[in-house]
């Protein structure tokens, strides 16, 4: 049995259910990965140096033992995520650790303790096989994986599961990722896939649009309601692509922060109208690598009021990080909120603490999405409330191209992956749907 026949049978109309369940597993499988014996290869080189290119690898790895709770999945298509940049580049350290972790867990999670590490958070494809005590997913169900990992051994993920103790990133945090012709996933990961996208369409919101939905929309995060002014950071990337259909499908003003006029003309694309080109009007938050510039941080709040009637930010969707957290403190209205989710410029943060403490401000910290969180993010999906923002698809051998892409911010939107799929387009089963959206499905396509 090869990975060859498990696709013959999902593209076959004829095969049945039963006949993905009866199907013998391969041995073996393709997958990116990184190795552990090359963690230091980028030592000593500056970040924007360091070429996912040359630490990405195509292997052929074993199929992993099937546990309780879990399902093995043919993966048709992935996605790139900035995890899949740090892990590429061994920042800010080498998930090997999380693995080696990960391991002294239990004797099952042994198994992803290992030298290579096979790596991606996103998927959508066909469930092979489900492990004991899974009653919700078969054989043959075409799913999407969320990328939260928990044990919910402990209380205090129950109430919110992002607070389990044992609360990982699939595919960063564990081995045996999406990047890959098969993936291991708990079972409680898998989510329907919407049926009017393509395999790689479908892939391709996961982790992203989970992220923003909890950083922007829930309880959790933000909590943005109507007529919120919602200033978001890299607006027409892959989290900001996200966070802008989220404002403006709840009723909110997304002001749009980009680097140069074709993102720009993606934001209004969107239906934006508040739209910032910081390259063109070049702000400058930072007088040298040590000072930021609080007449940068003016400048930018005039502007920002220029575009909104008057009216500062009342949340802010931080994500770059040390680059414009300064700013973006300042910025944001007396009451207003800073909720952040990520330090793609740098970890340490610097701000003036009179801006947050004497305005009543709010630092709120987001990671990823809860269970309830991800399936609602999912179902927005689904309907065609909110869409992808796939802007280029590359194959599985070159994902070392597309992670390099993504760290060279050289993208829009959110970069894909296929996997089993032998080319863009399968898997749509929704086509009256499909038409409805076809041009905001597209829509970061043709630009």
């Amino acid at each position: 049995m090869t990975v060859k026949d498990i696709l013959d049978a999902i593209q076959s109309p004829e095969a049945t259910p039963a006949d993905l369940a009866a199907l013998p597993l391969p041995e073996s499988y393709r997958a990116i990965t990184v190795h552990k014996d090359e963690t230091e290869m980028f030592a000593g080189m500056e970040t924007r140096d360091k070429d996912p290119r040359k630490s990405l690898h195509l292997d052929e790895v074993p199929v992993p033992e099937l546990g309780p709770g879990e399902a093995l999945v043919a993966v048709m298509a992935s996605s790139v995520n900035y995890n899949s940049v740090w892990t590429s580049i061994f920042e800010p350290l080498s998930t090997f650790g999380f693995l080696e972790r990960y391991g002294k867990v239990s004797e099952l999670t042994r198994r992803h303790d290992l030298p290579y590490h096979v790596i991606g958070s996103d998927l959508a494809g066909v469930v092979l096989r489900t492990g004991p005590g899974v009653n919700a997913w078969h054989p043959g169900d075409e799913v999407v994986a969320h990328c939260l990992s928990v044990e919910l051994e402990s209380s205090d993920g129950h109430n919110d599961t992002m607070l389990d103790p044992e609360q990982r990133i699939w595919g960063f945090e564990t081995n045996f990722g999406g990047l890959a012709e098969i993936a291991l996933v708990k079972s409680n990961q898998l989510m329907p896939k919407p049926r009017h996208l393509s395999w790689e369409e479908a892939a391709s919101p996961g982790l992203v649009n989970s992220t923003a939905y909890r950083q922007l929309v829930s309880r959790n995060g933000a909590g943005m309601k109507q007529g919120d002014n919602v200033l978001i950071w890299g607006a027409s990337g892959g989290l900001g692509s996200y966070a802008t259909q989220f404002a403006l499908a709840g009723g909110a003003n997304p002001v749009c922060v980009v680097g140069s006029p074709q993102k720009a003309e993606i934001c209004r694309r969107m239906g934006a109208t508040a739209v910032i080109d910081r390259t063109a009007e070049d702000f400058r938050f930072w007088q040298d690598e040590r000072t930021q510039d609080p007449r940068e941080w003016k400048r930018f709040g005039k502007r920002i009021r220029e575009l909104t009637g008057g009216e500062d930010v009342d949340i802010v969707f931080e994500h770059p990080g040390r680059e414009t957290f300064g700013a973006s403190v300042y910025v944001t209205r007396k009451g207003g909120t800073v909720v952040t989710c990520a330090s793609t410029s740098g970890y340490t943060h610097e701000y003036d603490n009179r801006y947050l403490w004497m305005s009543l401000k709010r630092i709120i910290g987001s990671h990823f999405a809860n269970y309830r969180e991800a399936w609602e993010a999912n179902r927005l999906i689904a309907k065609g409330k909110i869409h992808p923002t796939l802007s280029k698809v590359y194959p599985l051998a070159d994902t070392g191209q597309a992670a390099h892409d993504v760290h060279r911010n050289a993208h829009q939107g959110k970069v894909g992956v296929l996997c089993l799929a032998p080319e863009e387009g399968l898997g749509v089963r929704d086509e009256e749907l499909r038409a409805r959206h076809i041009d905001a499905i597209n829509r970061f396509r043709d630009i």
